[in-house]
C-alpha cells in the first residue's frame, strides 16, 4: 500500500511540474519552428512562399517559407543590414529555407527569399 501513495506522489508532482514548464515551453517550440527566435515583425509574401523576419534586441532574422509545402524544393533565403554584405542560406526542403540571423542595430535590412526559381526582393525598412 505504502509504494502505491509513493508512486501516486511521485506522478502528481512530475504532473504539476510539467504543467508550470509547458507553457514556456509551447513558446520555445513555436519560436523553434520557424528557426528564429524573437518576435515577428513582418511577413512578405510572394507567389510561391513567404518571408518571414523576427527581431531580437539588435538582431534580425529570416527563414522563407513554401506556400505549399510537401514537395521538396529549392528555398532560398538572404538578409542584408544596410552597410553590410549579406548572409544568404539556401537548402533543398520540403518546407523552409534555413534561418538567417544578423546583428544589424539600428540600421536598415533588406530580404530576399526564394522558392523553386520565384523570388521576391524587399526595399530597406526598419524592424
Amino acid at each position: 500500500m505504502g509504494g502505491r501513495l509513493a508512486v501516486g506522489l511521485v506522478l502528481l508532482i512530475v504532473s504539476g511540474l510539467l504543467a508550470v514548464v509547458a507553457p514556456g515551453s509551447a513558446q520555445a517550440a513555436s519560436a523553434s519552428a520557424a528557426g528564429c527566435p524573437g518576435r515577428k515583425v513582418r511577413t512578405l509574401p510572394f507567389a510561391t512562399g513567404s518571408v518571414q523576419v523576427f527581431r531580437d534586441g539588435g538582431y534580425v532574422c529570416a527563414v522563407t517559407v513554401q506556400k505549399r509545402p510537401g514537395a521538396r524544393r529549392p528555398i532560398s533565403v538572404s538578409l542584408q543590414p544596410r552597410g553590410l554584405r549579406a548572409v544568404p542560406k539556401s537548402r533543398w526542403d520540403t518546407r523552409s529555407s534555413p534561418p538567417v540571423r544578423v546583428y544589424a542595430g539600428h540600421r536598415y535590412v533588406r530580404v530576399t527569399g526564394a522558392v523553386a526559381g520565384v523570388s521576391y526582393r524587399s526595399g530597406w525598412f526598419q524592424c
